[in-house]
C-alpha cells in the first residue's frame, strides 16, 4: 500500500466496518452523519475513493496526479495535519510522470526580472523632481511612507505618473507592479510570475501568523502579504505554509470575498472579517481612516478558524456591504 493511501486509512474514523467489495464505512466528517454514510475505498493499492452518500461530498486520487482541493478539504475534515498534507502533496509529485512540471506549478521558482528604464528607489534620490511630487502625495493619501517599502520611480513616458512597488524573493527583485496616481489605464502596469507572493520576505520569525490580503497596498500598510488578486492558488499556499504560522486571511469586501474565503477554508487558514465602519472595503482604507495600529486590532481579534462560523460570518458581512451600497 502506498504511502496516501495507508496515511487516510490510519486517519479514518475508529468506528468503521468494511463490506466484502471494500468499502470501508463511517459516519462521514463532511456533514452531521450519524448513520456511517461515508464510504472510503483502496483500488489497487494506491488510488482511493471517497464518496457521502448523505451530501454527496466526493473526492479521489490515484498515482499520476496532484492531490485536489477536494481531496485536501477531505485530510483537513480527518484532522490530519498541515505538514502532514504538505508531505502527502509532495508524494503525489514525486509519483506523477510529469513530475518535474507540475513541482515547478506547485513549488514555484523566480528569476530575476528587470524594472522599468531608469527606474530608481526614491528614497535614495538626491532631490525631488517637479513629476515626482504627485507620486508622493498619492502615497501619502494612502497612509504609505518612504520607510515603509522600497519604492521606485522612473520619469519615463507611461511611467512618470506611477509609483512602483518592485517584487522581492530573497531580496531580489523579480518582478513590479507598477500603480497609475490618477485615471490613467490601465491602473497597473506588472510583471508578475505565477505564484509569487507578495511581502514573503519581510514576515519575521517571532509572529504567530501571517495576515494575507488581496492587494501589495494593503499588505505595505500592516506589513502582511498580498495574493495580488483574488484567487489562491496552490503555489501561493505553499509558500504561505512552509513559513509555519497560523495564515490569516483578510478579504476585500466586494463580489470576489466570498470565493476568496471559500479557497481560504479549503487551504485551511483561518478568516478575519473586521466589523469596519461604513465606507471601509480593505486593509489600506482602514488604515487610511482609523491608523495602523487599530487596524491590525480589528483584524486579529476578528480572525476566527471555525470554518462554519466563518461561513455564517461571510453571509452577514458581505450581505451588511451589499445593503449599505444600496
Amino acid at each position: 500500500m502506498g504511502l496516501i493511501a495507508d496515511t487516510l486509512l490510519q486517519y479514518l474514523p475508529g468506528k468503521r466496518k468494511q463490506t466484502p467489495s471494500g468499502w470501508i464505512s463511517f459516519n462521514a466528517p463532511c456533514c452531521d452523519d450519524k448513520r456511517q454514510r461515508g464510504g472510503f475505498i483502496i483500488n489497487g493499492g494506491d488510488a482511493v475513493s471517497y464518496h457521502c452518500f448523505n451530501c454527496q461530498f466526493k473526492c479521489s486520487w490515484q498515482p499520476g496526479r496532484t492531490i485536489s482541493q477536494k481531496m485536501n478539504k477531505f485530510m483537513q475534515l480527518l484532522n490530519i495535519g498541515d505538514d502532514t498534507i504538505s508531505q502527502l502533496k509532495l508524494e503525489a509529485l514525486r509519483l506523477n510522470d510529469n513530475s518535474n512540471t507540475v513541482m515547478q506549478s506547485i513549488v514555484p521558482k523566480f528569476e530575476p526580472r528587470a524594472m522599468p528604464l531608469d527606474s530608481e528607489l526614491i528614497s535614495s534620490l538626491d532631490h525631488i523632481p517637479d513629476k515626482l511630487i504627485p507620486v508622493l502625495e498619492y502615497l501619502s493619501s494612502r497612509s504609505l511612507y518612504l520607510e515603509d517599502y522600497p519604492f521606485y520611480w522612473t520619469p519615463k513616458i507611461g511611467f512618470s505618473n506611477r509609483v512602483i512597488i518592485p517584487f522581492l524573493k530573497d531580496n531580489v527583485i523579480v518582478g513590479y507592479t507598477a500603480r497609475a496616481i490618477g485615471d490613467t489605464k490601465p491602473k497597473y502596469i506588472s510583471e508578475q510570475q505565477p505564484g509569487y507572493v507578495f511581502n514573503l520576505d519581510r514576515q519575521a520569525n517571532n509572529r504567530n501568523f501571517v495576515i494575507v490580503c488581496e492587494g501589495p497596498f494593503d499588505a505595505i500598510s500592516i506589513d502582511g502579504c498580498a495574493l495580488l488578486g483574488a484567487e489562491i492558488k496552490d503555489s501561493q499556499n505553499w509558500l504561505l505554509k512552509q513559513l509555519g504560522k497560523e495564515i490569516v486571511l483578510v478579504p476585500d469586501r466586494d463580489h470576489e470575498g466570498p470565493k476568496t474565503i471559500e479557497q481560504a477554508l479549503e487551504y485551511g487558514w483561518s478568516v478575519s472579517m473586521p466589523n469596519w465602519p461604513e465606507g471601509i472595503k480593505d486593509v489600506n482604507d482602514a488604515v487610511v481612516k482609523l491608523g495602523r495600529l487599530a487596524t491590525l486590532y480589528l483584524i486579529t481579534s476578528a480572525k476566527e478558524s471555525n470554518s462554519l462560523k466563518i461561513q455564517l460570518k461571510a453571509k452577514k458581512w458581505f450581505k451588511e456591504e451589499h445593503e449599505t451600497n444600496n
